[in-house]
């Protein structure tokens, strides 16, 4: 029956840019975000009437000698605008703060997702810590770009625009004076705004090597307390934390400098639109037709500042942009995974009479590494099972990994079915914090007690589970501290009784164990694999004998054993 391999993937898409994956995380906020930039561009238009307001009251008692009971419709507009904007402000920052939490939620989700797809191989050349770091440090640094950036960037648009008018409409010169310096600030922050991103970006690089430094040596201490090796390696986290200050204080320096030159020019449009109105009203300059009554100088001065807010309030969230870009870039590497090549191996009809083929196999771990096999023509018919032989380092394992789909392969060409379930476990198997029920029921989660305890036992598992002080609920350490290595196997193994796979990979099941319990575990994984396609490194006889087919390696010499009787 003829092989059908897998078609050939498209070409993948052009990379987002950070920006634009910015971009896209805002239009995947959706009416949070719009929500919180409307209450934030209506809670700045509210500045009018209440500036109107004050000015009002101001013009009644000092110039009118109103008494106070007269200013009540002044006061009640100032106090119903105040309350308004508080309101408006609050209602903002509570939807800004939602739509944030939802987005790094699905981020982190997509970013796990990524990382499952980029597969095994990848993940193993790369830092634990740096790893780590993503969904942490780099999801965490859009915090201030959704809830401070996005919503002051469409005040920007909406609000001085709209108090600008309000200032001309009452006296032109202000409305001037405030429309020339305006335009100081956006192209002084433009400016900053390139030494900030690169500033921004070296310093999450500094907290990222920080991050993996760390965590690399955390999870190794007992290494490095049995060779002696603290002091050294608590240099290497000083160096690590002096460059992680080092590049925070000249983020520090960047910003307080443009908040230093943005303050100034504010400071600078205000002090002439003062100037402006004070000597007008002392009589020493006339731009004026008509005198400018008090209550239009009040209401100008009060508006002045509030024209340059947004703009200052947008430079110091300018840096939140430039850290969000810089997080933005390093995750772009991981969520582009389906831009990358697979390192899924061809596969092939589940019906076709065999399943694995393998011509001209050549495999090394990289592309440019040396080749640990080399030439290797292997087919594998469903149900059949077959003992992997030889010397260590012949190629066992990395053959077992490229069956599982970790590992392409250099040359030739290995097809596997594509609706099998694999199951694999290696020599050493990752175990997780936590009890021995969690680990197992990692292979399926949704597995009943009783086909816990019968995988468990199947597995020889409960030999010494029997003894432990709360059997299958016993808690083990990271990696499985606490356990043996052939505790650890059979707990893999377990693992694979549960999954129910129809290909499985076994990589020294019987590695560490007495004779006793490696032929009870030999017996119950005859049991099981009856049906079930079988590939098992090993260097047990005992082995061998079960599986009745073995490949030695290297050279690819094929030899029957008989079963016992």
């Amino acid at each position: 029956m003829p092989m059908r391999t897998a078609p050939a993937s498209p070409a993948p898409p052009a990379a987002a840019t950070p920006a634009r994956r910015l971009r896209a995380l805002e239009r995947r906020a959706g009416r949070p975000l719009r929500l919180s930039s409307l209450c934030t561009v209506l809670a700045g238009w509210l500045l009018v009437p209440q500036a109107a307001a004050i000015a009002w009251c101001v013009q009644r008692v000092l110039v009118e000698d109103a008494a106070p009971a007269q200013l009540g419709p002044g006061l009640l507009t100032l106090l119903g605008a105040a309350l308004l904007r508080a309101g408006l402000q609050w209602l903002g920052r509570r939807q800004a703060d939602a739509a944030v939490e939802t987005l790094k939620h699905q981020l982190r989700e997509e970013l796990l997702q990524a990382l499952a797809a980029r597969g095994p191989r990848w993940i193993r050349q790369q830092r634990s810590g740096a790893l780590a770091e993503l969904p942490g440090t780099h999801v965490d640094a859009l915090d201030g770009y959704i809830t401070g950036f996005v919503p002051v960037r469409t005040e920007i648009l909406g609000v001085p625009l709209v108090l600008l008018a309000a200032v001309f409409y009452v006296d032109a010169v202000v409305g001037a004076l405030l429309l020339c310096t305006l335009p100081l600030i956006p192209l002084f922050m433009m400016l900053v705004g390139w030494g900030a991103e690169a500033a921004s970006r070296q310093q999450l690089q500094a907290m990222t090597r920080m991050g993996a430094h760390f965590a690399d040596r955390l999870r190794a201490l007992g290494l490095i307390r049995l060779y002696g090796r603290g002091e050294a390696e608590q240099r290497g986290v000083r160096d690590a934390a002096d460059a992680l200050r080092q590049r925070s204080l000249k983020v520090l320096r960047i910003a307080f400098l443009s908040s230093t030159t943005l303050e100034f020019f504010a400071s600078v449009g205000v002090a002439m639109v003062a100037l402006y109105l004070g000597l007008t009203h002392l009589g020493m300059l006339h731009l004026r037709a008509t005198p400018l009554p008090l209550a239009a100088s009040v209401f100008c001065l009060l508006l002045a500042p509030e024209c340059y807010l947004p703009l200052r309030r947008l430079a110091a969230h300018y840096h939140d942009r430039a850290s969000a870009l810089a997080a933005m870039e390093a995750l772009c590497s991981v969520l582009e995974a389906a831009a990358s090549p697979t390192t899924t191996p061809p596969r092939t009809s589940a019906q076709a009479p065999a399943i694995v083929i393998a011509r001209g196999l050549q495999l090394g771990h990289g592309a440019q590494a040396p080749a640990v096999l080399r030439g290797l023509d292997l087919r594998l018919a469903p149900g059949q099972h077959l003992a992997l032989a030889g010397p260590s380092g012949c190629g066992k394992s990395t053959l077992l990994e490229a069956l599982a789909g970790w590992l392409p392969a250099q040359a030739g060409e290995l097809r596997i079915p594509d609706a099998w379930r694999i199951g694999y476990a290696p020599q050493r198997p990752y175990l997780f914090a936590g009890s021995i029920a969690d680990n197992l029921r990692l292979a399926r989660p949704g597995a009943s007690d009783a086909e816990l305890h019968a995988a468990a036992e199947a597995a020889q598992v409960m030999r010494f589970a029997r003894a432990l002080p709360q059997r299958l609920d016993t808690r083990i350490g990271e990696r499985g501290f606490g356990l043996s290595g052939g505790e650890a196997r059979r707990i893999a193994l377990a693992r694979i009784f549960l999954r129910q796979p129809e290909l499985m990979l076994l990589d020294e099941p019987t590695a560490f164990l007495d004779a006793d319990t490696e032929r009870a575990l030999l017996d119950a994984l005859a049991d099981f694999a009856c049906g079930r396609t079988l590939v098992m490194a090993t260097h047990s006889p005992a082995a061998m004998q079960m599986a009745g087919q073995v490949l030695w390696l290297p050279g690819g010499q094929l030899q029957q054993r008989r079963q016992a009787a």
